[in-house]
C-alpha cells in the first residue's frame, strides 16, 4: 500500500490530502503565473502546477487542456517546421548551460 491510499483511506485523509495537493499546486501555479510577467519559463511553470492540481480536482485538468490548446494554436501560428522549433530550443537550452557554466566559474 502506498501512502497516497494509506491517507486516503478514510475522510479526514482524503481532505487533508486534497488540501496538501491544492497547496503544492496552488503555489506552483502561483509562481508560473509570476514568472509570466517576470523572467523565467512561466507557461511551463504553470503548467506543471496545473498538472499537480488535475491529479485531485477535475476543473484544473479542464483548465490544463485548455491552455495547451492555446500554446499548440500559438505554435502553429509561428509558421516554422517543427524540426526547425525543435533547434531553436535545444540551441538556446546549450547556450543557457553553457552561459550557466561561464558564470558560474567566474
Amino acid at each position: 500500500m502506498n501512502f497516497r491510499s494509506w491517507i486516503k483511506k478514510t475522510q479526514i485523509g482524503r481532505i487533508v490530502w486534497r488540501v496538501i495537493i491544492g497547496v503544492i499546486g496552488g503555489g506552483i501555479t502561483v509562481a508560473g503565473a509570476v514568472a509570466l510577467l517576470g523572467p523565467g519559463p512561466g507557461i511551463l511553470i504553470l503548467l506543471a502546477g496545473l498538472g499537480i492540481l488535475a491529479t485531485e480536482f477535475a476543473w484544473a485538468g479542464r483548465v490544463m487542456m485548455h491552455t495547451k490548446r492555446i500554446a499548440a494554436k500559438a505554435a502553429e501560428k509561428t509558421g516554422m517546421k517543427p524540426w526547425v522549433k525543435y533547434f531553436l530550443i535545444s540551441g538556446g537550452a546549450v547556450v543557457s548551460i553553457i552561459a550557466i557554466f561561464i558564470y558560474h566559474s567566474r
